[in-house]
């Protein structure tokens, strides 16, 4: 029981800053004056955000799916995800979307939350460790996640509503991860590649291409913040 609070404490304030980061992604919409300074914001949080989530793929999805799964299903599991995203994407854009923050946050946190509830039974220390890092990912994430919900036509309180809905996704994975799959190392290893296929996809082709802005450097240095953020997360891991 004691095992069990504990997993729903850590993953519930790893996935609260998924309402926290559009909570205030909507004060910075509503109340920052509109020009160059706001869009020099915008665009480096877009960066910081798409730094974290490579971080996340390079430094905790694809090391884990590569070290648990041979060569084949490696590739294979790695390129449905690219694939099934690339039509999803294609797909989104054709009736007017623009989701791809939020999808790509998604498919971060909630393999990584499985995964947090899989190690817990093992190392309840790494297990907290996880959710701090969790946590600090989904902010920036999310900031811009409300930002692409509303550019998709989303009024501000359905937006809020979205993300205070899905920062409790982080329980339900967590709770799978710790009673159903801290058994089956391969499953969360395909879980985590077919999620690395897919992020990258996004990145390359939504998030990385919309923090570009003209006769600005501080959106590529927020890239490079982000992805550091990563490594200091990983490092503190071990």
């Amino acid at each position: 029981m004691e095992d069990l609070f504990k997993i729903i404490l850590y993953s519930f304030f790893a996935g609260v800053t998924v309402f926290l980061g559009g909570l205030l992604s909507k004060y910075f919409e509503r109340y920052f004056q509109d020009g160059f300074v706001k869009e020099e914001i915008l665009h480096t949080s877009i960066a910081f955000g798409g730094g974290i989530i490579v971080a996340a793929v390079a430094l905790v999805l694809v090391p884990e799916g590569m070290n648990v799964l041979p060569l084949a299903p490696m590739a294979i599991i790695f390129l449905t995800g690219a694939i099934i995203f690339f039509f999803l994407d294609r797909y989104i854009e054709k009736k007017g979307g623009a989701i791809s923050q939020l999808l790509a946050m998604l498919m971060d946190f909630v393999p990584e939350a499985i995964a947090l509830g899989a190690v817990f039974g093992t190392d309840h220390n790494l297990g907290l460790l996880l959710a701090i890092f969790i946590g600090f990912q989904n902010f920036p994430e999310s900031f811009n996640s409300y930002l692409d919900l509303r550019t998709s036509g989303y009024s501000s309180q359905k937006c809020l509503l979205i993300l205070f809905l899905l920062s409790f996704s982080g329980i339900i994975a967590a709770l799978l991860g710790y009673y159903l799959l801290s058994n089956m190392p391969k499953l969360t290893a395909s879980m985590m590649l077919f999620s690395s296929g897919g992020i990258l996809y996004l990145i390359f082709q939504d998030i990385a291409p919309m923090s570009k802005l003209k006769k600005s450097w501080f959106p590529a240095l927020g890239a490079s913040f982000g992805f550091l953020v990563g490594m200091i997360g990983q490092k503190i891991l071990g």
